[in-house]
């Protein structure tokens, strides 16, 4: 029954009375007080629910939920005005803010933290105004301006002037340094705003479906520039400071807004259509930029003709910053990165990474569209925008490089989200988010690497060109707005005329995925599907899939193709007479693991090289070593199929039987050491032996790649004192000359001297990473750093982390990968455990969250309950799920030893003697 007119005064009395009583009473048990007065209708409810400010002008929450503001106060212009000081770490500013009011008010909600704020007022459509005052609420991040006389519906322009710290926790408005030519300090000023941080450079309304237009002035020194996301419109000198004014933006989202200033240099525009495309980078790195811009005018090339939507910006810059938390950042219109996702020598690069930095980029510039030209409307729909364009950047590259084969090398990624997305503390791609932390703890492996992997199951299911036409309509229906999941599936139900939604549900809002379990039974292929995990669960899980299978059948010289949908736990396939071999998931994209039972495995493994794809052979060995892990195929088992892939010429293969060797080597007694490295020797030496040290005529990148692969491994994983030789020859060699080795070798080269090095090495590579010439070398000398093996050489590492001399952008990766290092894991968790209070101020917060994943390396049963106390015991909240995920990970290794550990040895043995 619908409210009537007299009811809802009375509701909205009620409501406002209990308000003012507590401040918590909207989050809490409000909703379902209100619903127990009387028949609300479904519609009444949905206001409440979605409109609680709407029902309590006066309520200083302002809504149901603490971490979003109400919606009575529409934004959809800023006029903002910043002047940093870089030498003093500060910025003040200024913005006038248009907003459409809905209904009378004298509260105004918006997001301000570490800020501080003076307001000047509103002014009305007429000239009148009124005062304001400020009160900030630094828990919720929020600032709340209460109005001395009533705010009648309309539009009115909110005054407001701030001040602010340049900060270094690299988020925010933040300072970046870097080292010039002379070796002198400079410093720039940049941004990075996404998940919700552009509240702490100015006061707004930051969440993602407010979106607005914006007009940036930036007052400077002379000697510096700015960039932001349009082009510059004018410059003109005011008081001695150069003031930079830009062009408005399309309407978008805050997160989306960016600002750098410094001494920064671009290269030429180069134009695709009529939008200006450059790179910039501080002085002296302009040699580094040509291919980073040949990939980005592709891939901007690319998606215009994929989208069907030209690019709708006016200009488009790449920029590289020196201090930067994540890998990049898809500012509309102002790209920018970390160094070494976006500058790299194509001549001293290795493939990895070349095609690091073409993925980026490509990456990136699909978000012009995916999530910026549309953008999900909370960041629970974050994977619309990541998922996407991690999934774009693949259909870019490969269509750039195609003879890369990036979906083969795609396939290393799906495994990597597998091994996330098989624990029970795993979560569905999409995820409800409150908090901002929450929102922070959205960009993992989850949303990019398994939301791109359902859609290339989805793509390839349907069809490539239907596909592209969904994605076409979704965008042109949603351009400039906000979108969520069932949008995206209704675009492309509709161009495919199937049930999208039904499909695809359970895939985005399920946690886990399925093991599908094949198996001969008389003349017919009998499928079933369970949920797979690591480790046993108390009771088996219901979960079911809607799984587009593609199977191939072998039958004598000729092989046919079938296709179903799995729906329920079971399914029976006839089959016709004559079958030799079977595969599921035939052309490898199915987001799901299959264990093939009895002689199906044999029968496949048995077939000449050729009848398999590469990435169809990866499926096999790393759903093989999945099913290992889980304790569903014994080891002895695994390890006698390694044996079948000496020859094997395929680098992501190789990926996978080297991760699993590794995974060995973490958990194995140090005794039993030296049987693993022989049979990485019996495995690996024989291609090495093959594919030598110098690449040969003709020669792909990919094989190129996978030489220096298998020669690190053969090296430090194997221990081979011949190859540790040859790599300290060869290394002097790259010195003296370093067109002589092939760059590809080069990070193999000195990840083994580092494994075999002394002090006198650590200190030469230490100098070598303080005067490196590229983003890559850097890298490269650092993370060498964590592969020496002495106690005390490590341990100056570990210092180095939180004294200044290596960057916080770097330092806590360096700690997580000596923890997962056997011969630095124990010194490196003291190391932690002492320093965190020191390490949660210094580094950023995200890379403190990635730091804590090297915990999975502490694989005994004493450490893991060491670190499950200490996390307990400090109350440390990662955000998310994510602490639960690493802690699980811990658990399936160290379960993995107490279950295996006293088998693995006469494994090893045993796979040797065979």
């Amino acid at each position: 029954m619908p409210l009537s007119d007299d009811d809802s005064v009375n509701r909205r009395e009620l409501l406002r009375a209990l308000a003012k009583q507590t401040r918590f009473i909207l989050s809490l048990p409000l909703m379902h007080t209100v619903i127990s007065l009387s028949d609300l209708s479904e519609t009444a409810a949905t206001t409440l629910r979605l409109k609680g400010d709407d029902m309590n002008d006066d309520n200083p929450l302002g809504s149901i939920d603490p971490y979003r503001l109400p919606r009575h106060v529409i934004p959809t212009r800023y006029e903002l005005r910043l002047e940093p000081d870089l030498a003093a770490a500060t910025f003040s500013g200024q913005v006038a803010i248009t907003l459409m009011v809905e209904h009378e008010t004298q509260t105004i909600l918006l997001n301000a933290t570490d800020l501080i704020i003076e307001s000047t007022g509103l002014e009305g459509p007429t000239g009148q105004k009124i005062e304001t005052t400020v009160e900030l609420e630094p828990s919720l991040q929020r600032a709340q301006l209460s109005c001395r006389q009533i705010v009648t519906p309309g539009e009115w322009r909110l005054h407001l002037s701030f001040q602010g710290q340049l900060n270094d926790q690299l988020r925010g408005f933040y300072r970046s340094t870097y080292k010039d030519a002379s070796g002198t300090v400079q410093t720039l000023a940049a941004t990075q705003f996404e998940a919700t941080d552009a509240r702490r450079a100015f006061p707004c309304w930051d969440e993602p479906d407010f979106k607005a237009v914006f007009a940036t002035t930036l007052v400077i020194d002379p000697q510096y520039t700015a960039i932001s996301n349009t082009s510059v419109n004018s410059e003109s000198v005011e008081h001695s400071k150069k003031v930079v004014r830009f062009a408005e933006t399309i309407k978008m989202s805050t997160y989306l807004v960016a600002f750098v200033v410094g001494q920064m240099q671009p290269t030429k525009p180069v134009f695709v259509g009529k939008t200006p495309l450059r790179i910039w980078t501080v002085p002296g790195k302009h040699e580094l930029t040509a291919f980073g811009q040949d990939i980005a005018v592709a891939s901007l090339k690319f998606f215009e003709d994929y989208y069907g939507i030209p690019y709708p910006g006016d200009k488009l810059d790449l920029v590289a910053i020196p201090d930067f938390a994540s890998g990049a950042m898809e500012n509309f219109g102002a790209i920018t990165f970390r160094e070494t996702a976006l500058l790299v020598d194509p001549r001293a690069g290795t493939h990895a990474e070349l095609g690091r930095v073409a993925d980026v980029v490509s990456h990136e510039n699909a978000h012009m569209w995916f999530g910026d030209l549309v953008t999900m409307s909370w960041w629970n729909g974050l994977w619309l925008n990541e998922a996407f364009a991690t999934f774009m950047e693949m259909l870019a590259v490969d269509a750039w490089k195609p003879e890369w084969k990036r979906w083969d090398t795609f396939s290393v990624a799906r495994a990597a989200a597998f091994s996330v997305d098989g624990l029970s503390s795993t979560r569905p791609i999409e995820y409800p988010v409150r908090a901002p932390k929450e929102a922070d703890a959205m960009f993992d492996i989850l949303t990019y690497e398994k939301g791109a992997s359902v859609l290339r199951m989805l793509e390839q299911y349907i069809g490539p060109i239907v596909f592209r036409d969904g994605v076409r309509q979704y965008l042109h229906r949603h351009a400039y707005g906000n979108a969520d999941t069932k949008d995206l599936w209704i675009a492309l139900g509709t161009v495919a005329r199937q049930p999208v939604t039904e499909l695809m549900n359970g895939w985005i809002f399920q946690p886990g995925f399925p093991l599908v379990t094949a198996e001969i039974r008389g003349q017919a292929l009998q499928l079933s599907q369970q949920r797979f995990t690591y480790l046993k669960q108390e009771s088996p899980s219901e979960e079911l899939w809607h799984i587009p299978i593609q199977i191939r059948l072998t039958i004598g010289e000729h092989t046919e193709q079938r296709q179903l949908l799995l729906t329920e736990q079971e399914a029976t396939v006839p089959l016709p007479v004559g079958v030799t071999a079977l595969l599921v998931n035939a052309g490898g994209h199915g987001f799901y693991r299959v264990h093939h039972r009895g002689s199906l495995l044999q029968q496949l493994l048995d077939q000449d090289d050729d009848r398999l794809a590469p990435i169809e052979r990866f499926n096999l060995v790393s759903d093989a070593w999945a099913t290992t892990v889980a304790g569903l195929m014994p080891l002895a088992e695994y390890l006698d199929l390694t044996a079948r892939f000496k020859s094997e010429r395929d680098k992501n293969v190789w990926a996978v039987l080297l991760n699993s060797f590794s995974f060995l080597n973490r958990i194995i007694a140090p005794d039993e050491r030296a049987s693993l490295q022989a049979l990485v020797r019996d495995r690996v030496a024989p291609v090495v032996k093959e594919l030598g040290w110098d690449p040969q005529p003709g020669e792909s990148d990919l094989t190129r790649e996978l030489r220096g692969d298998l020669l690190g491994a053969l090296g430090r994983r194997g221990n081979d004192p011949a190859t540790q030789h040859q790599a300290v020859e060869r290394y002097q060699l790259y010195r003296k000359d370093p067109s002589a080795v092939d760059p590809n070798i080069v990070p193999a080269l000195v990840a083994i001297l580092a494994y075999i090095g002394d002090e006198t090495r650590y200190e030469e590579f230490s100098e070598l990473y303080r005067r490196a010439s590229t983003p890559q070398e850097e890298r490269r000398y650092l993370f060498s750093l964590t592969m020496f093996r002495s106690p005390e050489l490590l341990s100056r590492t570990l210092s180095r982390t939180i004294n200044g001399e290596i960057r916080t952008q770097d330092a806590p990766f360096v700690v997580a990968a000596t923890m997962t290092s056997v011969h630095g894991r124990e010194l490196a968790w003291e190391f932690v455990k002492t320093n965190w209070d020191q390490m949660d101020r210094l580094f950023p917060k995200q890379g403190l969250r990635r730091m804590c994943g090297g915990v999975v390396g502490l694989v005994t049963p004493e450490l893991e309950q060491d670190v499950r106390a200490f996390f307990t015991s400090r109350k440390i909240d990662l955000g998310g799920k994510t602490l639960d995920q690493y802690l699980e990970q811990l658990r399936v290794a160290v379960s993995f030893r107490e279950r295996d550990g006293h088998a693995i040895y006469n494994a090893l043995v045993s796979a040797l003697e065979a």
